[in-house]
């Protein structure tokens, strides 16, 4: 049983799948904390098919394809960021707009070129064919980016909370946007090599909203979202081995299903914990208003 259950480590993709996905997970759902907070996630879902075009494009040409999705997930936050900071449109018409958008020109793009983009690559990822150098492209991102969120991670949630009190102690909202957006940008590529550009929108969200329904304090949120993140990916990277599936599969499977039970079961945000706490609250009125 034990040979049976040690059996993926024996294989050195294995080996590097679980990495990675668990190293993604935990960036993705440190920043899908953030997500939650403002209520962005859209903006999520729009980054992630946003690199679609750069990642098409970049195979059109031969380049590598992460500086090409992050060249276009960077230019699609910086549009958003811009657009909304001069304009009155809101957030999401914005969102809506830019992501249309790039989705368009990267459907044009594999159009043009069928023969030279790997259209399945793009949307499902290929973690368990992760070449070393990518692996290590992975890793630098996702060590600069934990770096740089631990030095402005307090910045980051005045600005998130509260844009008016970030100014008046010296804060640059639209300087602190650009940066996470360009972090954001960044995981998003490793995670397209991990789930794909349709299953990213699920490891920059369900973390954070998972963690969201489980504590009220932001630190703990922060700790718990990494948590989810990181042990589902990796658990999902190594159930993936014996059930012969596609590993973004599930790992966003396992995600849903901790949500699931948080969503239920949450000790205090809970449906049945609002349900039991909105019931002992109205027995309790009537039987103040008892005469």
């Amino acid at each position: 049983m034990t040979e049976l259950l040690l059996q993926p480590f024996h294989y050195n993709y294995m080996v590097k799948a679980i990495w990675v996905s668990a190293i993604v997970g935990a960036v993705c759902a440190f920043l899908s904390s953030y997500l939650m907070l403002k209520g962005w996630s859209l903006m999520g879902d729009a980054l992630s098919h946003s690199v679609v075009p750069g990642v098409a494009g970049a195979y059109a040409l031969g380049l590598p394809y992460a500086g090409g999705a992050f060249f276009t997930g960077m230019l699609a936050a910086l549009s958003m960021t811009l657009v909304r900071h001069i304009t009155r449109l809101r957030e999401d018409a914005v969102i809506g707009f830019i992501f249309s958008t790039f989705f368009a020109a990267g459907l044009l793009i594999v159009s043009l070129n069928p023969t030279s983009v790997n259209v399945q690559t793009i949307i499902f990822g290929n973690i368990l064919g992760i070449a070393d150098e990518d692996v290590l492209q992975v890793e630098i991102i996702i060590a600069i980016s934990f770096i740089v969120l631990m030095f402005i991670w307090k910045d980051l949630l005045v600005v998130f909370f509260d844009e008016t009190h970030a100014r008046s102690i010296g804060l640059s909202p639209l300087r602190m946007k650009i940066i996470f957006f360009t972090l954001l940008s960044a995981c998003t590529v490793a995670a397209l090599q991990t789930v794909g550009a349709i299953l990213v929108i699920a490891m920059v969200v369900t973390p954070g909203a998972t963690a969201y329904l489980l504590t009220d304090r932001f630190k703990h949120l922060l700790i718990i979202a990494v948590a989810i993140g990181s042990l589902t990916s990796a658990f999902g990277a190594y159930l993936s081995f014996f059930l012969n599936g596609a590993t973004g599969g599930v790992i966003v499977t396992l995600q849903t299903i901790i949500f699931l039970l948080a969503f239920f079961f949450a000790p205090k945000h809970g449906l049945f914990a609002s349900r039991m706490r909105a019931k002992k609250e109205s027995s309790t009125l009537a039987q103040e208003t008892q005469p």
